[in-house]
């Protein structure tokens, strides 16, 4: 029996950790678009994948940046993945050359939907977990599927208590 709560088995993430990944991720997809090893656009899935959506762009000189919000998720129940704002249709097309980017693919429900969506794009998150990898085609570190990622726009800095005793 295990007695962790879910969230105890965490993954804590800073602001300089997500950018050494994003960066990570950014080299690893570097060369490999259809268009002479370029991306004709970076979309992001609002919310988690804006910040490395960014860092992506950035890093690869991409600068046709868009978003797409998919909700998933309503006071940590998941719920049916929903398409709540679409990226600009005349970008899209069938996906090819769109470099659609996420923090993590923890169920693969999103990018599920958004694969459907866009078939030829090519899906990369910074963190992966095993029921949702095969709905991506390029990521950084892979997490168990019980591991909770604590991403540094989620969190604030504040006193914990010791793990032994009080002093």
């Amino acid at each position: 029996m295990n007695d962790r709560l879910p969230h105890e088995k965490g993954f804590h993430v800073s602001w300089d950790q997500i950018h050494r990944d994003a960066r990570a991720l950014a080299w690893r997809l570097d060369g490999k678009g259809p268009d002479n090893g370029g991306w004709r656009a970076v979309v992001g899935i609002t919310r988690g994948g804006l910040v490395p959506a960014m860092i992506v762009s950035r890093e690869l000189d991409i600068r046709v940046v868009d978003t797409i919000s998919v909700k998933s998720y309503s006071h940590q129940n998941q719920t049916e993945a929903r398409v709540i704002k679409s990226p600009q249709p005349e970008l899209m097309g069938d996906g090819t050359g769109i470099l659609i980017v996420d923090d993590l693919v923890d169920s693969g429900k999103t990018l599920e939907l958004v694969r459907n969506l866009y078939p030829k794009a090519h899906f990369a998150t910074v963190y992966a977990k095993p029921s949702g990898r095969p709905q991506v085609d390029t990521y950084i570190t892979e997490v168990s599927q019980d591991t909770w990622i604590f991403f540094p726009w989620d969190m604030a800095l504040q006193y914990v208590q010791p793990y032994r005793g009080t002093d």
